[in-house]
């Protein structure tokens, strides 16, 4: 009986190490991101970062689905995505294209990483208090996504990264706006998704899955830049909607009154 219970005791606190480690491995490959960074291989750096994201994704799922979410590992979680998604790519942009700048290529660099600290600070106060259908401002991996990208399709293009600074200057200042800001991103957590879907969804799935698969550089940099533009896009929408509404409401009280 006895060793029964050692058994379970020993597999739980195996599976609790199990989501941290794939935290470990988001910080591997942030660090190692660094340091391709600092030898000059930018696109290792962007595919490092890349694979942070993956292994991000995982521990929570993993956590979640074991029944070993903790403070620790929300705690450990935040420091890894700070390295992988704030540090590591804002000295990988720096570096990459921003060099040229001098004081105010490296300080956007710090901009983006500060803002994705504050972005992951205010994402662990809200835990529990904001719906999890989405997210308050841009996804410090999605802002950390799009430098990789952009990094691995002007390797794609032959296009120098410091050849368009400016544009990447105005690009790493937009990222960090958007973390901060209190616009909505889609988090793709609604149940609906994972329901049952027609045949022509299948199809168009299949078809989106070759086209990645083919031209994964192109893919991905059109999925980043169609992310960051959904939240902007929708606010705007919804912004639209209720000044319709309120138009709207000011001509039904104006015929009202006239017809009294």
């Amino acid at each position: 009986m006895k060793n029964k219970r050692f058994q379970k005791e020993n597999l739980r606190r195996g599976i609790y190490l199990l989501p941290n480690m794939f935290t470990s491995m988001n910080l591997f490959c942030g660090f190692y991101a660094i340091i391709a960074s600092i030898d000059g291989k930018f696109v290792a750096a962007a595919i490092a970062i890349i694979i942070a994201g993956v292994f991000d994704n995982l521990d929570g799922k993993i956590a979640r689905a074991t029944g070993t979410t903790s403070k620790f590992g929300i705690e450990y979680d935040s420091l890894a995505d700070l390295i992988s998604f704030g540090l590591a790519p804002g000295l990988m942009i720096y570096l990459w294209a921003l060099r040229p700048l001098g004081r105010i290529g490296w300080l956007a660099a710090f901009l983006f990483m500060v803002c994705g600290a504050l972005r992951l600070a205010r994402f662990n106060t809200q835990v529990g208090a904001v719906s999890s259908d989405h997210f308050i401002g841009l996804p410090i991996p999605a802002g950390a996504g799009m430098n990789a990208v952009t990094v691995l399709i002007f390797h794609k293009l032959n296009i120098m990264g410091s050849a368009n600074a400016i544009l990447l200057l105005i690009m790493l200042y937009s990222l960090s706006f958007l973390m901060v800001s209190s616009i909505k991103y889609n988090s793709f957590k609604k149940p609906e998704l994972f329901r049952r879907m027609n045949f022509n969804s299948l199809v168009i799935a299949i078809l989106i899955f070759i086209f990645i698969a083919s031209q994964p550089s192109i893919a991905l940099f059109l999925c980043g830049v169609l992310y960051v533009l959904s939240g902007p896009v929708t606010m705007l929408k919804r912004y639209k909607k209720i000044k319709q509404k309120e138009t709207g409401n000011i001509k039904g009280k104006e015929n009202t009154s006239h017809l009294s």
